[in-house]
């Protein structure tokens, strides 16, 4: 990843195109007004294939490891993929396994949205349900991994994942030539890693920011302090952002990333209602962490041309991630 120049980006985007959305670059005059911005994007990975961003890294990491197994004259039936996720990565990896006929095994937490579950088995994954706790995810992923010898793709922590990642802001800035900031959510910091290098690349000018729920906030603490911090009990909302940060992607940050700046639970509640009703449009609380952002932080953002990642949208209609008392204006 250290090798990786503009020239690695637009391959990796070409080697994928075919297989995913170049999801639309919209603007909304009420945020712009609100916000007080020169110019306002967001990056609608919501319209992307199966709901969310995951499916970029989820196919370019798939197709890597095709690729390796037929030059080493392995059968593509022997190739087995594991990962543990909260939901987005879990169905991207689903999805892009039947797209290649890869067989995939995920497990999940067992209080993750139905939505996220129903999707994995849509898409042909098999789930094993743990614990929602980061020490469970990996454990279980051990144990089954020591039963039956498989590869392991991590949601983030993967140089793969993170350079498919690199095609949402590749997208951006390929459309948009003059950024002054670029906002996403940060879970793990695949995407936001993969936002580092293609600013790095397209942008250097660009200051790359990731946004974190309050409640989850070990990126915001491992980023000030210099050294990871251990992943916090998963409380907030945002259930997308609830693993902690991976190593490769931290090393990234630590060399690319402006900053990290956090929202707490009733700003992301308000922020993916507002979008619901101004835009028209369905996100998961994770990708609301942006327009949380900006709003809380517009005096950082006034005049300035700023584009929000909206990560994904799969919610549980069901369970909708907002109450009534929280929506006023």
């Amino acid at each position: 990843m250290n090798k990786l120049d503009a020239t690695s980006l637009y391959n990796i985007h070409r080697s994928i195109k075919h297989f995913i959305h170049k999801t639309p670059l919209i603007t909304c005059d009420t945020f712009s007004k609100i916000t007080e911005t020169k110019n306002l994007y967001f990056k609608c990975e919501n319209f992307q294939k199966t709901g969310s961003f995951k499916l970029r890294g989820a196919t370019y990491a798939l197709q890597t490891y095709i690729t390796r197994a037929l030059r080493m004259n392995q059968p593509i039936d022997n190739l087995e993929i594991i990962t543990h996720s909260s939901g987005n990565h879990a169905s991207a990896l689903s999805y892009a396994g039947n797209l290649f006929g890869v067989k995939i095994r995920v497990v999940m937490p067992n209080n993750g949205p139905s939505a996220k579950r129903e999707a994995v088995r849509t898409y042909g994954g098999e789930i094993t349900f743990c614990e929602p706790t980061q020490q469970a995810r990996e454990l279980t992923t051990e144990l089954i991994m020591a039963k039956k010898p498989m590869q392991l793709v991590h949601s983030s922590d993967n140089y793969l994942i993170i350079g498919g990642q690199t095609t949402v802001a590749y997208e951006i800035f390929k459309e948009i030539g003059d950024l002054d900031y670029i906002l996403t959510p940060l879970g793990g910091g695949g995407l936001l890693a993969g936002t580092c290098l293609s600013a790095l690349h397209f942008s250097p000018r660009t200051k790359v920011i990731g946004v974190e729920p309050a409640l989850a906030n070990d990126a915001y603490l491992s980023f000030k302090s210099g050294a990871i911090h251990p992943p916090l009990p998963p409380l907030t909302i945002a259930d997308g952002l609830r693993i902690g940060v991976g190593v490769r992607n931290f090393e990234i940050m630590q060399k690319h990333l402006h900053d990290i700046i956090t929202v707490d639970e009733e700003e992301i509640m308000r922020a993916t209602f507002l979008i619901w009703e101004r835009m028209k449009i369905v996100v998961e609380p994770s990708s609301a962490t942006t327009l949380a952002a900006l709003i809380k932080y517009r005096k950082m953002f006034r005049k300035k041309n700023v584009a929000l990642v909206l990560s994904g949208g799969n919610v549980d209609l069901r369970n909708l991630p907002f109450s009534r008392d929280l929506i006023e204006l």
